[in-house]
């Protein structure tokens, strides 16, 4: 997500890290992660790992298996919020995080969590503001096929909807 240069008059800076940086927007109080550094779509530019494993999802956990739902870290990636338009992607088999598009310096990291997580254990109703915004975010479970083929899954929501890789038109 791209933000006018005025925007970032709201946001401050909280904490800097190798690959991003973390905000807090002033006014509303939230967090997000922004990208430090340009970088150009496909690229892998950073790794994760689990530093909790649950059998049940909560809002802050990435779904692996049907049964496996991991704390991430480092622990700043819970910051990466969700978009309609994502331009990152949480590959949850090679445990790296992957540019799905062009990022430049400052854009906001986002992700698409139907991506990762069949059915979400804390639904909401999504602002994001792009085309095609989907309103209500529950899970890939709940996603049309017309919705499917805008999006690139984890192996595991693949095989949940039985169906190859894809990335968003």
């Amino acid at each position: 997500m791209n933000y006018p240069a005025h925007s970032f008059l709201k946001l401050i800076k909280i904490s800097h890290h190798s690959f991003a940086t973390l905000y807090q927007n002033k006014n509303t109080g939230e967090k997000s992660l922004h990208s430090a550094v340009s970088l150009k779509s496909d690229s892998i530019f950073g790794t994760f790992e689990a530093t909790d494993i649950l059998t049940t999802p909560n809002k802050y956990t990435l779904q692996v298996n049907e049964n496996t739902h991991i704390i991430l870290s480092p622990d700043v990636l819970q910051y990466v919020n969700h978009s309609c338009n994502p331009n990152i992607f949480f590959d949850t088999t090679t445990f790296e995080l992957i540019a799905i598009r062009d990022i430049a310096k400052g854009d906001e990291f986002t992700f698409f969590y139907p991506a990762t997580e069949w059915n979400m254990e804390s639904p909401f109703s999504c602002f994001c503001g792009e085309n095609h915004c989907l309103h209500r975010i529950q899970g890939a479970s709940f996603l049309s096929p017309e919705t499917m083929t805008r999006y690139r899954f984890t192996d595991f929501i693949s095989q949940k909807l039985n169906i190859s890789h894809l990335q968003i038109v």
